[in-house]
Parts: structure tokens; sequence; C-alpha cells
């Protein structure tokens, strides 16, 4: 995990981070400030760690030294089990609501043999987590694991809670079908039994289902696809982007701008296409301009002209 200065000229690495395991999608997936953090400097972040003979995605906290160089008391608060000897799909993406509730993706690894965990509801696996002492929808529910807020998700790079406190998560489809959904408390959104897309080999999935009762339909989908990553909802200085979706897309190359209307897509821009870049992930700055970070390992800054 890096600081970089304001003025983009100086890059320093934050030490002492578990050991992660970074073979395929693995690594460190992404950092929350506390909500907190300026009174007790906690940073939280999550991270493929190795475990046995398998990985998992894991979410830990830990102190940041005032002088950005080091985390201490690190401690891993969840780990998506089960564990899992792969390389694909950890998710993951932290979001606090108002309230201080901290919300998970994770994703389902990907293999055939691990998307059915996605429709079960004994595991971590293709969960949207709450992690807090109340108000979760299956909290007592035999068979729910307590921390399951919403289920059947596939591999969600993003998630982010618009203006209005609604949680939302951007996931990636597998050959085609890559969507918006709208995240409530107990839905089940439908993968591993309905999807817009097919198998990377070219197959259908579930006899080619894309509707089926009991599970939610996405806001919005794309096909072909954009491999959507991190997303933010805009609350910089540019009048017009105030409170659109912003999508970092990787086979995509371009920075995703979403106009909703009552919970409804009415409009999409492409950003930044000419770059050529994968776009991992798009943050507001505190300075009222957009960021974004790509695989080559560019940061950038989108300014108000």
């Amino acid at each position: 995990m890096n600081v970089v200065s304001a003025d983009g000229k100086e890059v320093s690495k934050i030490e002492g981070f578990p050991k992660v395991d970074t073979k395929g999608q693995g690594g460190m997936l992404d950092v929350a400030l506390d909500p907190e953090y300026q009174n007790n400097n906690l940073i939280y972040f999550s991270f493929s760690e190795p475990y046995g003979k398998g990985n998992h995605t894991a979410v830990a906290k830990g102190k940041l030294s005032s002088d950005l160089k080091t985390v201490s008391e690190v401690q891993v608060i969840f780990r998506a089990t089960p564990t899992y000897d792969g390389d694909k799909h950890y998710g993951s993406r932290l979001a606090f609501d108002k309230d201080g509730n901290l919300f998970v993706s994770t994703g389902e690894r990907s293999d055939k043999e691990t998307r059915i965990y996605a429709q079960k509801t004994d595991n971590y696996l293709g969960k949207i987590l709450k992690i807090t002492k109340e108000g979760n929808p299956f909290i007592g529910k035999a068979g729910f694991k307590p921390e399951i807020y919403a289920y059947g998700i596939r591999n969600p790079q993003g998630m982010a809670i618009d203006p209005n406190g609604t949680l939302w998560d951007v996931e990636m489809g597998p050959r085609g079908g890559d969507e918006i959904n709208l995240i409530q408390p107990g839905k089940n959104y439908g993968w591993g039994d309905v999807t817009y897309g097919i198998e990377y080999s070219g197959d259908k999935i579930n006899n080619g289902t894309t509707q089926k009762a009991g599970t939610e339909q996405p806001v919005y989908y794309w096909d072909p696809v954009i491999s959507p990553s991190g997303v933010t909802f805009y609350t910089g200085n540019i009048e017009e982007w105030k409170g659109n979706l912003m999508i970092g897309c990787l086979s995509g190359e371009h920075i995703n701008r979403i106009v909703m209307k009552n919970n409804k897509v009415v409009g999409e821009e492409r950003l930044l296409a000419d770059q050529k870049e994968r776009f991992r992930d798009v943050l507001n700055g505190a300075d009222g301009n957009l960021y974004a970070v790509t695989d080559s390992g560019k940061l950038y800054k989108i300014s108000k002209k």
C-alpha cells in the first residue's frame, strides 16, 4: 500500500501489512478510512490471505502512524470462508454507511465448484456482508450466516453508497452480463442461476435463464462487457456530474459515467477512453477532484477545467 503526495510527485510505501497471496487476481484489494479516522488513525483493508493450502478474502484493521509510513496493531476482523485453493474473484470492496456499519463485498471464487456457494447462505462467498451488531436481515435465522446482507453475487469489484444512503454494487458478469445492482437487505441477486451472460466457453448458463422468481433483476447490464471494477458516486466540483455513478473499467479501458434518475439509468458517458488504460478504481478526493488508478500503475486526477 502506497501514499502519494498531494502534488503527485512522491510515492512512499506503508510497511507492516500481513502476508498476501498475490497469485492471479490476489493481493491487496481495498482500503477504507475509519469514519473516525481523524481521531483514531484506523484504516480497514481487504486482502487475499494465504491459509493452509488455499486462501480467502480477509478484512483487517490497523493504526496508521502519523508519518504515514507504518501500520501497527493489525487485526483480522473477518474472513470470507470457506478457504479455497484458487486465484480469482475475491471481491472485494469496503464501504462505511453513515451509522458506521461496514459493508464488505466478496466474490464466489470463479470456478464452477465454488459458484454454487453464491446461492447458499451457510458461507461467505458471493455475498454482500454487513459487519454490525444489529440490523441484518438473517440474524438468528437457521442456515444463514449472520453477517449476510445480500447474496447471489458473482464478482463484485465495485460497491458504493449513493448520496441518499442507498447501497449499490457493480459486478462483472461472465461473457456478457456485467451488472449494476441496487442492493437491498435479504435479497438474492441470482448469480449461479440467473445471468445475462454466457460461459467463457460459449455455453449457456442454467439453460440461458435471465429471470427467476425470488431473484432481483439488475438495474442495468452491459453486453458486450466493460469489466467494471471500483466505483464511486461523484461528489466533486464539476456540477453536472454530481451524484453520478463513476465506474473504473478494465477491459473497457475507460471511466464510465452513469446518470440515474429514480434509481434508473438514463445516461451513460465514457470518459478517458483515449488513454487506453485499465481503470482499476475511482475515488473522490477531499479537494473536489476525482482520482483514478490504473493497472499500469498510473494515478489520474480529473479536475474541472
